[in-house]
Parts: structure tokens; sequence; C-alpha cells
């Protein structure tokens, strides 16, 4: 991969990574823990039926979005190694066209249908 495409993705990372963060934020997460157990979220609203079904739906969505940002710092970290936009599984380059699409995807699109069958 050309150096000029791997600051256009480290960039583009960048940028991704700070969104994330501040949805998490948003939510009342704190982007710099590993993990939402322990009531890392901070709920403001009544117990009832309808807070704790929001409570599990923001649940879910904050751990989606600390996934994606776990993905994000790990391919970030693969640009400084020299190994960005190399399957975690075979070894074989992922396409440009699929990092473009996810930045921070792990699998070549191969894999990635194996995985998921």
């Amino acid at each position: 991969m050309q150096p000029a495409d791997l600051d256009r993705f480290r960039s583009s990372l960048t940028e991704l990574r700070e969104d994330l963060r501040q949805q998490l934020t948003d939510l009342g997460a704190d982007p710099d823990e590993a993990s939402l157990e322990g009531g890392t979220l901070d709920f403001g609203f009544a117990d009832s039926a309808q807070s704790t079904a929001e409570r599990a739906r923001v649940l879910a969505l904050a751990e989606h979005l600390r996934d994606q940002l776990h993905d994000v710092d790990r391919a970030l970290g693969k640009i400084d190694e020299g190994r960005y936009g190399v399957c975690e599984r075979c070894g074989d380059p992922i396409p440009p066209e699929r990092l473009e699409a996810l930045p921070y995807i792990r699998l070549c699109i191969s894999c990635k249908q194996k995985e998921s069958a």
C-alpha cells in the first residue's frame, strides 16, 4: 500500500475514532473504559418498564460503539506496525474498495463469508 493511501486511511480512521468517542460520551459512557459493566453509563430516568427498555437499548448501542472503537484503534495500530490492509486470517491483502467502505475491517471478504457461514 502506498504511503499516501496509508495517510488517507489514517486520517479517516482518526476522524471515525473521534466521532465514536463523542457518540459514547453523548450516551453518558466513558470512551476510555474497557467495559460497560458496573454501571459506567449515567442514566437519569426513573424506574419503569419503558426506562428499562431504553436502558437496554442504550447499553446495546454503547457496546456496539465500543466494539467499533476497539476495531478502529486496532486498525490505527496496524498502520503504525506496517500491517494495515492485510487479512488477519489468511494474510492476503484486503482490497482497497473494502477498506474504503470499512477502514477498520480485519478480514478479506472471502474469510468474512466463511466466518458468517
